[in-house]
C-alpha cells in the first residue's frame, strides 16, 4: 500500500518537527484508554453476571499482548515505518472495541476478551512503539522530552476516557445494550482521532539534523553513543537485560499501587478518625493518573539535563525511600500517604517515558524502536507480578485477621526489595562493547588509508585484529 510506505512520508525541506509530537499524541491518547478499563468492570459484572476476576481479564490480556506484540512486531515497525504502524494500531485497536461491542450485545463474553484483549492488545503494542524511534530521530538534541511528550499521552488517556465512558454509560445505560453502544462509539471515535496521527506523521530525510546540533559521545552525565546496534545484537548484550530488570522492577513497584489504589487508601485509614470515602478514593485514583501522566513528561525532560542513569537512580532509590516512608508513617497522615503515592506513580510514568531515550543512548537510533519493543516484555511480566504481589498479600492478611496498613506491609517491603534490585542493575550499566556495533560505511579515500595501514602492519609484524561483530 503506497500510502503507508515509508518513502511517502519523508519530510521535505522546512518541515516543522514540532508537528510530530501531536501526531504521536493522537495515537497515545487513544490507546491510553486502557487505563480506564475499570469503568467497565462493575457494569459488565452486573450485565453479564460474571465475577470480578473475569471482568479484569480483557485488561490483563491486553497488557500481556501489548508486550508480546511490541516485542515480535518491533523490527517490522522499524522497517515499515511509523505510518504503517499507526495504521495497523488504528485498525486493530478500533476493531477490538467493535468485536467487544458484538460480544456484549450477544452475551458472548469470550468475544469481549478476544476483541479488547487480543485484537485490541495488538493495537496497544504496535501503537505504543509506533512513534518512538521517529520522535528520537526528529529530536536527537532532547530525546527524553520528545518520547516523554508522546508517552505522557498513554498515561493521560484515562483522564479523558474515564469520564467520557462514564457519561456514555449514564446516557446509554449500563445494561448489555448500553455497554455495547458505548464500545461501538469508542471504536468509531478512536478510529477518527487516530487517523490524524496517521496523516500527520513524517520521518526526517537521511542525514537531517537540527540546526546547530552536533552528536556527542559519552559525557560525565550520560552514556551517549553515536554508534548503532541492531535489535538482534542488542538482546545479546548485558546492557539490554540490565535495563529489562530496571524497567520491570520500576513498573512492578508502581502498578502494584495503581491497580488497587481506591481500596488501598480506604483500607489504610478505615480504623482512623478520618476514614476515606468511596468518592475521596476515586479522587485519589484521579490524582495518581495525573501524577502518572505528568511524570512521563517532567522526569523524561529532566533526564535530558542530568542523564538517564541519574534519573533512574532517582526513580529507584527515592521510590524505595517513599515506600519506606509510607510503611513508617502507617495511617498517621492521609496527606503523607497521598503525596508519597503520587511521587511513586510519577516515577512509574517517568520510567516508561525515559527508557526509550536510555536505549537510544546505549544502542543508537538504528533499530531503537525494535529494541524498545523487545524491552516491553518487562512490562508484561510486571503487569502480572505487581497486582499478584499486592492482591495476594492483602487477601492473605484479611484471612489472618489483619486490617489497615498491616494488609500491605509485606507487599511494600517486597516492593522496596525490588526497587533496590533495579537500582543495582542500573548501576551496572556501562557503554556497549564495540563488537556489537553495526559497521560504519567506509569512504573510498578512507579505505585506501586502511589498506595502506594494513600493509604496514604486516611488514612490521604487528597483528591487526578487527573488532568482532556480535552476530
Amino acid at each position: 500500500m503506497g500510502f503507508l510506505d515509508r518513502s511517502r512520508i519523508i519530510a521535505g525541506p522546512g518541515w516543522n518537527r514540532w508537528l510530530i509530537p501531536p501526531a504521536a499524541l493522537a495515537i497515545h491518547f487513544s490507546i491510553g484508554q486502557a487505563y480506564a478499563w475499570s469503568v467497565f468492570k462493575t457494569p459488565l459484572e452486573k450485565a453479564l453476571d460474571i465475577s470480578g476476576t473475569a471482568s479484569a481479564l480483557p485488561f490483563q490480556i491486553a497488557i500481556l499482548v501489548l508486550g508480546l506484540s511490541a516485542a515480535f512486531g518491533g523490527t517490522l515497525v522499524e522497517h515499515k515505518g511509523p505510518r504503517w504502524a499507526m495504521f495497523v494500531s488504528l485498525v486493530t485497536f478500533s476493531s477490538g472495541f467493535l468485536i467487544a461491542s458484538l460480544g456484549v450485545a450477544t452475551r458472548q463474553y469470550w468475544l469481549v476478551i478476544f476483541g479488547y484483549g487480543v485484537v485490541g492488545g495488538v493495537g496497544l503494542g504496535i501503537g505504543y512503539i509506533s512513534p518512538v524511534s521517529t520522535l528520537m530521530k526528529w529530536f536527537p538534541d532532547r530525546p527524553g522530552m520528545a518520547t516523554g511528550t508522546a508517552i505522557m499521552g498513554f498515561g493521560g488517556g484515562a483522564l479523558i476516557a474515564s469520564p467520557w465512558s462514564s457519561q456514555m454509560l449514564s446516557s446509554f445505560g449500563s445494561d448489555t445494550s448500553g455497554i455495547a453502544q458505548t464500545f461501538l462509539v469508542h471504536g468509531l471515535a478512536y478510529a477518527a482521532f487516530m487517523t490524524l496521527g496517521v496523516l500527520l506523521i513524517r520521518v526526517p530525510a537521511e542525514g537531517w539534523r537540527p540546526a546547530g546540533w552536533v552528536p556527542r559521545e559519552e559525557t560525565g552525565k550520560q552514556l551517549v553513543t553515536t554508534a548503532n546496534v541492531s535489535a538482534k545484537n542488542a538482546v545479546k548484550t548485558p546492557q539490554f537485560w540490565l535495563l529489562w530488570i530496571v524497567l520491570c522492577m520500576n513498573v512492578t513497584a508502581g502498578i502494584g499501587i495503581l491497580q488497587k489504589a481506591a481500596p488501598m487508601i480506604q483500607d489504610f485509614f478505615q480504623d482512623t478518625d478520618a476514614p476515606v470515602s468511596a468518592t475521596a478514593a476515586a479522587g485519589f485514583v484521579a490524582l495518581l493518573s495525573l501524577a502518572n501522566m505528568t511524570g512521563r513528561f517532567v522526569w523524561s525532560s529532566v533526564s535530558d539535563l542530568i542523564g538517564r542513569k541519574n534519573i533512574y537512580r532517582l526513580y529507584l532509590g527515592a521510590g524505595a525511600l517513599l515506600y519506606l516512608t509510607i510503611l513508617l508513617g502507617k495511617n498517621s497522615s492521609t496527606v503523607l500517604f497521598v503525596v508519597a503515592a503520587m511521587v511513586i506513580l510519577s516515577f512509574y510514568g517517568g520510567g516508561f517515558a525515559t527508557v526509550p531515550a536510555y536505549l537510544k543512548d546505549l544502542f543508537g537510533t538504528y533499530e531503537v524502536g525494535a529494541i524498545h519493543g523487545r524491552l516491553l516484555t518487562a512490562w508484561s511480566v510486571a503487569g502480572v507480578a505487581g497486582p499478584i504481589i499486592v492482591d495476594a498479600v492483602a487477601d492473605s492478611g484479611k484471612k489472618s485477621g489483619d486490617s489497615g496498613p498491616g494488609l500491605y506491609a509485606v507487599s511494600f517491603y517486597l516492593m522496596i526489595a525490588l526497587l533496590v534490585i533495579g537500582f543495582v542493575a542500573n548501576e551496572l550499566v556501562r557503554p556497549v562493547n564495540p563488537k556489537f556495533h553495526e559497521p560504519e560505511p567506509v569512504a573510498a579515500g578512507d579505505r585506501a588509508v586502511q589498506d595502506q595501514q594494513g600493509e604496514q602492519g604486516e611488514e612490521g609484524g604487528t597483528d591487526r585484529i578487527p573488532a568482532e561483530r556480535g552476530n
